[in-house]
């Protein structure tokens, strides 16, 4: 058995890239349209973490209509971390707290109906 590559052997493929970009030019009424879709149609834990995290790993804000059906579906399949974890995004993603503001009182009866407290609520002590 000889561990020596030859020459003529490459080391990687040489296959042409695969480009699934299908959502390069997507608009943001899309984008929400798509994520509203997605988390509709959520079954299990394991569906509703990578929707959220393919979600939230755009460059943009989802809008108040994406984080509705994100946290609905995290407390369809019982996943009340998860719930709480959305708007730890939401403060993340947004550009100042002013922002952040207006995300809350928009989804502030959403939150009331569904007994989803924010993170500041729950540790009030941290920062």
């Amino acid at each position: 058995m000889s561990f020596v590559r030859s020459a003529s052997q490459r080391a990687f493929s040489q296959s042409a890239a695969r480009k699934s970009d299908q959502h390069a030019e997507e608009t943001f009424e899309e984008f929400t349209a798509r994520y509203e879709k997605e988390f509709d149609k959520v079954n299990d834990v394991f569906e509703l973490q990578r929707n959220l995290n393919n979600c939230f790993a755009y460059d943009l804000v989802p809008s108040p209509s994406v984080i509705t059906a994100a946290v609905r579906a995290a407390r369809r399949v019982n996943d009340f971390p998860s719930a709480v974890r959305v708007f730890e995004g939401v403060k993340f993603k947004v550009e100042n707290k002013g922002q952040y503001t207006e995300y809350l009182q928009e989804l502030e009866p959403l939150r009331e109906e569904l007994g989803i407290p924010l993170k500041e609520t729950l540790y009030p002590d941290e920062k």
